[in-house]
């Protein structure tokens, strides 16, 4: 375990767990709408990279950073910077806003339903 100073104040080890369960909880809810048939949204995930194809080609792009110990969203929207914050939530770094609320608001734009993660 490294006692170097990050940038966020999180180990590494920390900051790959917070990953690997943003990433999960992604799949997951992606998965769910899948199987329910709400909306066909293709995920692809190469390492701390997940990419969503909606149905009208477009595409929505989670990507963890770790050297900065980020999560960053690509969207039409523009592009989101977020660090973890003490209370376990992904927040942007510029506007405050939480993660899982700007990539619901994003998937809803996108794929032109009411989507929430």
């Amino acid at each position: 375990m490294s006692t170097v100073a990050t940038p966020s104040g999180l180990s590494d080890a920390q900051y790959d767990a917070a990953i690997r369960e943003a990433l999960a909880r992604i799949e997951q809810t992606v998965d769910k709408w899948l199987e329910d048939d709400v909306v066909d949204i293709d995920a692809a995930r190469t390492g701390g990279m997940l990419t969503l194809s909606m149905p009208n080609r477009s595409q929505l792009i989670v990507n963890a950073q770790p050297p900065l110990h980020e999560l960053w969203l690509a969207a039409r929207k523009g592009g989101f910077h977020f660090r973890l914050g003490i209370d376990g939530r992904w927040m942007d770094t510029k506007t405050g806003e939480e993660f899982f609320a700007v990539l619901s608001a994003c998937a809803t734009e996108q794929a032109q339903t009411p989507l929430k993660f």
